[in-house]
C-alpha cells in the first residue's frame, strides 16, 4: 500500500524550461523586484543567466509558463551559490540588478547592472577555502555574509570590505539572514551545530544540535521565526526555537545523503529535500509537517539546486540543460 502511494505522488515537473547545458546553482528572487513577475538567476559551467518568469497560477493571461532571460553574465569560474540583493528593483529609473556569486575559485563576486551597458563586478577576496553559500543583509542589502570550508562565516560590505569574521568548529555550510530577524544571523556547520549570532554583540545567542552528520544544508523559516530545518546524513531536521536545542522532529527522507533543505516561502509546514539515490537522478521530496509521507516526488536528471517561489507553493531544480518547476498542492 505504501509503495503505490508513493508511485501516486510521483510526479512529473510542472512546468520545464530549456538551458544551454547543466545547471550547477538556481535562485528565484525572494524579494519583490517590480514589473516582471519573478525573478530567477541560474548558473551554467561560465555564466550566470538572470530571467523573468510568470505563471498561470498568478496571472490568468499567461498559459503555463511565461520565460524570459534577461541578461547573460560572464563568469569566468564555477558557480556554488547565488544570493540575491533586496535592492534590486526592475520598475526603478535607472532599474537596478544586483546579485552575489559564491566562485570556484574561493571569492565572491558581486554583479550590479542596469540589465543594459551598464554592468560591472566587485571581486571579495577573503576566504582560503570553497564557499558554500552566500545571502544578503535582507533589510538594506548593504552587507553579505558568506560561509566556507575554511572554518569561517565573513561579513563584508559591498565595497570588499571584511567586518566580522565568525570562526566555527567545522566548515560552513548554509548561512541565512531573516528579514523579521535584521541583527539576527544563522549559520550552520557540516558538523550537525547551528548558531544563531547577534550581529551587534558579535556572539553567538542559540545553538541547535543535530544528532546526525554530516550536516549539509539548513535553513530559517520564513513565515515561524521558531522554526529551523535541516538535512543531515539521510534524515530531515527542524527545531522549535527556543524550546530545545535538540530537535523536535526528525525523520528519513533519502536512501542515499541528502543535499539541500529549503522551506516554502508561503507555508510555514511546508518544506523540501534533494537527495541523489544514484548518480544519475537527483530525488526531490516536498514535506508538510501534518502528513508522515512526502506530499510530492520528483526525480529529476543530475539535479542540483533547489529554490522556492516567493509567494506561489512551486519549486524550482536545476538539471541537465533544464529547469524543472514543480507546483505543491496546499
Amino acid at each position: 500500500m505504501q509503495s503505490r502511494m508513493k508511485q501516486d505522488l510521483t510526479r512529473s515537473a510542472t512546468y520545464t524550461v530549456d538551458c544551454e547545458d547543466f545547471v550547477h546553482v538556481v535562485e528565484f528572487n525572494p524579494f519583490a523586484s517590480g514589473g516582471v513577475g519573478s525573478l530567477i538567476a541560474y548558473s551554467g559551467n561560465n555564466y550566470v543567466a538572470v530571467a523573468s518568469c510568470r505563471f498561470q497560477e498568478e496571472d490568468s493571461s499567461v498559459s503555463g509558463i511565461e520565460f524570459k532571460v534577461l541578461k547573460t553574465f560572464h563568469h569566468g569560474a564555477r558557480v556554488d551559490a547565488i544570493a540575491w540583493s533586496p535592492e534590486t528593483k526592475c520598475d526603478a529609473l535607472p532599474p537596478l540588478l544586483r546579485f552575489c556569486t559564491a566562485a570556484g575559485d574561493k571569492t565572491l563576486r558581486v554583479f550590479t547592472s542596469d540589465f543594459h551597458e551598464q554592468n560591472e563586478y566587485k571581486v571579495l577576496q577573503g576566504h582560503k577555502d570553497y564557499i558554500n553559500d552566500v545571502v544578503f543583509s535582507s533589510s538594506e542589502g548593504n552587507e553579505i555574509a558568506s560561509v566556507s570550508d575554511d572554518y569561517t562565516c565573513r561579513i563584508w560590505d559591498l565595497v570588499g570590505n571584511q567586518i566580522a569574521m565568525f570562526m566555527l568548529r567545522s566548515p560552513g555550510m548554509s548561512v541565512v539572514w531573516h528579514p523579521q530577524e535584521a541583527h539576527k544571523l544563522m549559520v550552520a556547520e557540516k558538523s550537525g551545530i547551528i548558531r544563531i549570532y547577534d550581529l551587534l554583540r558579535h556572539q553567538a545567542i542559540l545553538s541547535l544540535e543535530s544528532l546526525q552528520t554530516p550536516l549539509m544544508s539548513a535553513d530559517w523559516c520564513l513565515k515561524n521565526t521558531f522554526r529551523v530545518g535541516a538535512v543531515a546524513a539521510k534524515d530531515w531536521i527542524i527545531w522549535e526555537m527556543p524550546r530545545s536545542s535538540y530537535p523536535q522532529d526528525n525523520k528519513p527522507a533519502h536512501t542515499e545523503i541528502a543535499r539541500h533543505y529549503k522551506w516554502s516561502k508561503c507555508n510555514e509546514n511546508i518544506f523540501a529535500t534533494t537527495g541523489c539515490p544514484g548518480k544519475l537522478h537527483t530525488q526531490l521530496l516536498v514535506h508538510h509537517l501534518g502528513h508522515p509521507h512526502p506530499i510530492l516526488i520528483g526525480s529529476t536528471p543530475v539535479g542540483s539546486g533547489l529554490s522556492w517561489h516567493r509567494s506561489l507553493p512551486l519549486c524550482v531544480v536545476g538539471g541537465y540543460r533544464n529547469l524543472f518547476f514543480y507546483l505543491t498542492e496546499m
